[in-house]
């Protein structure tokens, strides 16, 4: 720690460190929302993962509306999340309840920014704090409030917590615009192939329309996983949503083996479809049991275009029709190799395939870009937490 820095618990940088009220939340329900756990998933606050129980009524929950600069912290959730914390930025007019399992963390503003500790929570030594006092049981893990508080954060004056956060959110800034490039690419992709070939499932254009099964199949072959290495494997975790492609681990998974994919292979993340998992491999490898590997096998079609298919809106909204499982959803296999695929022409889909390659180039560059970003980004947390 830095000399000029103090060691504070973190029971006296926040005045107020409670859980949530305890709504049941309803599946199709309206009213305010409530948080739960899956609010803080990737990391942000996500507004479109608040849960619901008709509440219309917001007295007697007057005192568990959140207020911008409030602190969310997952107590409860899986050795990986537990800890994570994210801070709510209100919107004009906006009433969320503060739900149970998320800690609510009011900061005393005279000793600590809330951005700062939500920082300083991504460090190693934050991380290592949570280990020390979390309870583990089968399925997920938590830690008791009385041994938050106690934590001892480095803390330095106001003036250099707000320069530390100004510096960090800059470069979060510059990865989020980044970011937002790779997106522009990825409708500039799908502009091309509905102005080439149109809807896909609505079929204006009057393609040859044949099932999936007819095109493909789902490989069962295994390879040992000590045959693999971690920028090989390919679990669900590791498929990025809205169709983000994929984030390699840096260490295998304990099981013996693991299903065979190719070069050329759609991957797909088989549970929870609305996540929009989806990438087409660049080389060879292994996948979990959930994720589903699609494999070319009708010269009629390129694995680009049978990609940017599966990867529409219309093909998601088509798998999540048919899931499995309230909790945790999975795809069905059966009816996936039931969705209807159209089939244009040969050489109109290698000019697409042209006009896509020259699309993920530019993509590629802005990638790194990105990479470069996030190292020097973890290098200054390293720097200033750790």
């Amino acid at each position: 720690m830095r000399k000029e820095w103090e060691l504070r618990k973190i029971g006296e940088c926040f005045s107020y460190i409670k859980n949530g009220a305890n709504i049941k939340q309803t599946k199709g329900a309206g009213g305010y929302p409530i948080t739960r756990i899956e609010t803080l998933s990737g990391g942000v606050f996500n507004r479109d993962r608040l849960g619901y129980a008709d509440v219309v009524d917001l007295e007697q929950y007057k005192d568990y509306i959140l207020e911008s600069g409030d602190l969310l912290v997952s107590h409860i959730n899986s050795k990986t999340y537990i800890g994570r914390t994210v801070v709510y930025e209100g919107k004009q007019g906006e009433n969320i309840i503060h739900g149970m399992n998320l800690l609510r963390l009011k900061h005393n503003r005279s000793l600590i920014n809330s951005v700062f500790l939500c920082y300083y929570t991504q460090s190693v030594s934050f991380k290592l704090d949570i280990m020390r006092i979390r309870k583990d049981a089968v399925n997920q893990s938590s830690f008791a409030i009385s041994d938050f508080k106690k934590i001892r954060i480095p803390v330095p004056v106001l003036a250099t917590q707000i320069s530390i956060v100004s510096e960090l959110d800059k470069l979060n800034e510059l990865i989020q615009i980044k970011k937002e490039q790779l997106k522009d690419y990825d409708a500039l992709a799908q502009s091309i192939f509905y102005e080439m070939f149109g809807d896909p499932v609505v079929n204006e254009k009057g393609w040859e329309m044949i099932s999936l099964s007819e095109l493909s199949m789902y490989p069962n072959e295994r390879i040992a996983i000590n045959q693999l290495s971690p920028s090989q494997y390919v679990g669900v975790e590791n498929l990025i949503k809205d169709r983000g492609g994929v984030r390699f681990s840096n260490s295998l998974p304990k099981a013996n083996s693991a299903i065979a994919y190719k070069e050329n292979d759609i991957l797909l993340g088989n549970i929870r479809p609305y996540l929009k998992k989806i990438w087409l491999a660049d080389k060879g490898g292994g996948a979990s049991g959930d994720v589903v590997i699609i494999r070319i096998s009708n010269r009629k079609i390129t694995p680009v275009f049978l990609f940017k298919v599966l990867s529409s809106d219309s093909f998601f909204e088509y798998d999540n029709t048919y899931t499995k499982g309230a909790k945790m959803p999975r795809g069905d296999r059966k009816a996936i190799a039931k969705f209807g695929v159209i089939l244009p022409p040969l050489p109109l889909q290698q000019s697409f395939a042209h006009k896509i390659e020259q699309i993920e180039r530019q993509k590629a560059s802005v990638q790194k870009t990105i990479s470069d970003l996030e190292m020097l980004l973890a290098a200054r947390m390293q720097h200033w937490f750790d």
